[in-house]
């Protein structure tokens, strides 16, 4: 490992390269998902030392959580670092709700579908628009204060709500959209996330694919929300990141992947999978050492 990444306030440290396991067990979110596959993933991961596994109640409402329960039972569970999320409610539609009674009653069901005693990054995963922000987050204060989790998280929180919740200073890192091809983050939180020593980790950090390499110009129509002369320039560039990896015999997506890990602003990187090959090859993004011209080249071209 690199280097190791400690999580805003808290005393949890890991990795800086994790797992996105919304294909794991999240049947509601995608088709044809096998949760044997979802097991595979989950295990090579941690094969692969890739320590970080993050997930949610909302993938698969549950499932993903038990499915990597089940496995961490073989693992040693002081090496691993679990970040799970809830705030959509099963009696409300599954609408957002950070009431303090319902986050400290998720997480008490997040760790036994986990079956784990801690949980060590407990995310708030939606604002929902009644609840102060503040309150919330010392629901959770007084599950860290109580040895169930270790680190306190808001995601898809805008820099006001973030402001909200850190009222107390209390939150120690946030999860929100953020890749090369989708960058407001830079300019609407990174200057208070680091002023006030919160980690960022960005979900979606290869695009849906986009940004793996492996999509030409005939495929725009896969990706409506870029115009066709956007999505072009994307293709273009990403032609040029593979000279870049072509001299650290890496793949597009790997090198994508060094350039999040290089990047100070950034403390973890959490790629999905599907099949446990997807995670092997995300965990060679370790091994591609980028030169500043080089991470500075792939930042100037999105």
């Amino acid at each position: 490992m690199d280097h190791l990444v400690k999580i805003g306030k808290s005393d949890v440290i890991t990795g800086p390269l994790g797992l996105g396991t919304n294909k794991v067990g999240g049947h509601n979110l995608f088709d044809g998902l096998k949760d044997e596959n979802g097991v595979a993933v989950v295990k090579a991961a941690l094969n692969d030392g890739i320590s970080l596994l993050d997930t949610a109640f909302m993938y698969g409402l549950g499932k993903s959580e038990e499915l990597i329960g089940d496995v961490i039972q073989n693992y040693d569970r002081s090496k691993i670092v679990i970040a799970s999320k809830a705030a959509q409610d099963p009696n409300n539609d599954l609408k957002p709700n950070n009431d303090p009674k319902f986050l400290k009653k998720s997480v008490d069901e997040a760790l036994e579908r986990l079956n784990t005693d801690y949980i060590d990054i407990f995310y708030i995963h939606f604002p929902d628009d009644h609840t102060p922000k503040a309150e919330a987050v010392n629901a959770l204060a007084e599950e860290k204060k109580a040895g169930k989790i270790r680190a306190i998280g808001v995601s898809n929180f805008s820099l006001d709500q973030i402001k909200e919740a850190n009222a107390d200073g209390q939150v120690d890192v946030v999860e929100n959209h953020y890749s090369l091809v989708h960058r407001q983050a830079e300019k609407e939180v990174f200057s208070y996330l680091k002023d006030n020593d919160i980690s960022f980790i960005p979900y979606l950090p290869l695009a849906m694919g986009l940004l793996t390499g492996k999509y030409g110009k005939n495929d725009a129509s896969k990706f409506s929300k870029f115009s066709a002369e956007k999505f072009g320039g994307i293709i273009d560039n990403l032609g040029k990141v593979k000279t870049i990896a072509d001299t650290h015999q890496a793949t597009v997506a790997q090198t994508i992947l060094a350039w999040y890990i290089a990047n100070p602003d950034i403390s973890v990187v959490i790629p999905g999978a599907r099949v446990p090959e997807q995670v092997d090859s995300n965990a060679k993004a370790l091994d591609v050492h980028l030169s500043e011209a080089e991470f500075n080249e792939i930042d100037q071209l999105f």
